[in-house]
């Protein structure tokens, strides 16, 4: 299946909790959320008002996006919820957080995070490998953050581990606008 620009109606954006050490971060989280408004898309995200999240959630909401917030029971007491959206949906688990998200997506943008980010990216990209979905995965390499895992990911395919057909499954953009140009132009 190939995204169109008619079907291209929501993005799912993977991001930290946290604002990071780098202002680059919170501006590159603030530039994706008006750049999914401008395009027209929706956002579909973690459901928290605190750190990268909070920042792609109300740049989104501040363009005029439908924002979508998917939250975890455990998580609905720590006053991270934001109260400010579209629609919020609670969900028993972790695990049927990651599942409603995917399912209400029509591609993955993954902004810097921690284990939890980096969780979430792992298993759309492998359910894309076990063909699972075919919804674009891009990267959002702000400042570099990304290099590392990038670099681990070519090693993989020199040892013989991931094929490069399935290595180029994630893809790989700059910065926001040309992340949101690529789901776009799919």
């Amino acid at each position: 299946m190939t995204l169109t620009r008619e079907l291209a109606r929501r993005v799912a954006v993977y991001c930290g909790s946290a604002d990071g050490n780098d202002p680059a971060f919170l501006v590159e989280a603030r530039a994706l959320g008006a750049a999914i408004a401008a395009s027209g898309l929706g956002l579909v995200y973690g459901g928290a008002s605190v750190g990268l999240m909070g920042a792609v959630a109300d740049a989104a909401l501040a363009g005029g996006a439908e924002v979508v917030g998917v939250l975890p029971d455990v998580l609905a007491g720590k006053e991270i919820v934001h109260t400010g959206l579209t629609r919020l949906e609670m969900v028993g688990t972790m695990h049927e957080r990651k599942a409603r998200m995917a399912h209400l997506a029509d591609a993955f943008l993954i902004l810097p995070g921690g284990y939890g980010t980096l969780e979430e990216l792992l298993e759309v990209v492998t359910w894309s490998q076990l063909r699972l979905h075919a919804k674009p995965v891009i990267l959002i390499n702000t400042a570099g953050y990304w290099d590392g895992l990038l670099a681990f990911l070519d090693t993989a395919v020199a040892a013989g581990f991931l094929m490069e057909k399935n290595r180029n499954l994630l893809r790989v953009a700059a910065g926001a606008a040309e992340a949101v140009g690529m789901v776009v132009a799919a």
